[in-house]
């Protein structure tokens, strides 16, 4: 199962430690989902999901304050018998003395945000969402061209390396190259990155290594983007038909996602990189309602209907 250290969401919220005698590398994240526990201050544990982060936010804070002490303490007692991953006060609220005590006893991280709650719940279930995504590596370049994001597979040596240059020559951008970290985080989404050790690197046989960013800048790279278009490379086989109107997509899939797929016969002289724009430009327009095949073969059908119906008058 995928987790999270509690760690990294520290990090990356930028969230107040309150219990810094804890250590949050201890502390698993395994699901997305933020709870509110209103409900089981109130007393109701039946269905209470404790392997969730749990947030309290001003409603919360307000209910505990009005609590007594005793009452106080049968809560805090049964709330701390579970094991959660961590307990989150939204807008600088800091819990009472009592709440410290029982969450250092039971060694449940308490942290703390700036955030109101509905803001910090959608920026971490968002989060959580990628980082616990279902995840897969594959082998390809992934470039960001011209808004979309372009996942160039093939045979290692056929040129995705030499493509993913060219195209950052022309201002796009590189993901990753060689190994692309596909997430599904949605039914309709896969977001690829790069693995943290090859980010900005290509490798170009007879050269080496090079650093993207280091030579072409901060714009000439990116860290995550989702997948739009997939461009398989292969080598040209003179006996096989290929597609040349293109009026039926081709898929293929990732993590039960299916994405477009174009299949590119390579030879000496055609241009990769501009292939892959122009593929990149055709499936934008395709998702904004246009589609030059089809649009050709409208034409030739209205012309064919006219011959016809100038052939029946004469």
């Amino acid at each position: 199962m995928a987790s999270v250290r509690l760690n990294r969401l520290i990090e990356k919220m930028k969230l107040e430690n309150l219990t810094p005698e804890l250590d949050p590398k201890k502390k698993k994240l395994t699901q997305p989902d933020i709870n509110r526990p209103a409900l089981q201050l109130a007393g109701y544990f039946e269905h209470f999901d404790a392997t969730r982060l749990q947030i309290i936010g001003f409603v919360e804070y307000t209910y505990l304050e009005g609590l007594s002490e005793e009452r106080k303490r049968e809560v805090y007692s049964k709330l701390f018998s579970y094991e959660i991953p961590g307990i989150v006060f939204s807008r600088e609220l800091k819990p009472d003395e009592l709440f410290m005590q029982y969450a250092l006893e039971r060694q449940i991280p308490v942290l703390s945000t700036k955030e109101t709650t509905s803001t910090f719940m959608a920026e971490a279930i968002r989060w959580l969402n990628v980082q616990l995504a279902p995840c897969i590596s594959v082998h390809g370049v992934l470039v960001d061209v011209y808004g979309e994001g372009v996942l160039i597979t093939g045979e290692s040596g056929i040129g995705k390396s030499e493509a993913a240059l060219e195209l950052v020559k022309r201002g796009h951008r590189l993901v990753t190259d060689d190994v692309v970290e596909l997430r599904k985080v949605s039914d309709d989404t896969l977001v690829g990155s790069a693995p943290d050790i090859t980010k900005h690197f290509i490798e170009l046989r007879g050269i080496g290594i090079v650093d993207i960013k280091a030579m072409f800048g901060a714009s000439s790279v990116r860290e995550t983007q989702s997948i739009d278009l997939v461009i398989r490379l292969e080598d040209w086989d003179k006996d096989r038909e290929y597609d040349r109107l293109g009026l039926e997509e081709n898929y293929t899939e990732y993590l039960g996602n299916k994405i477009v797929c174009h299949n590119i016969p390579i030879r000496p002289g055609r241009n990769l990189a501009i292939i892959c724009e122009t593929a990149a430009v055709n499936h934008r327009q395709k998702k904004m309602g246009y589609n030059a095949a089809q649009e050709l073969y409208t034409r030739v059908q209205n012309s064919l209907a006219k011959k016809r119906e100038e052939e029946d008058e004469d």
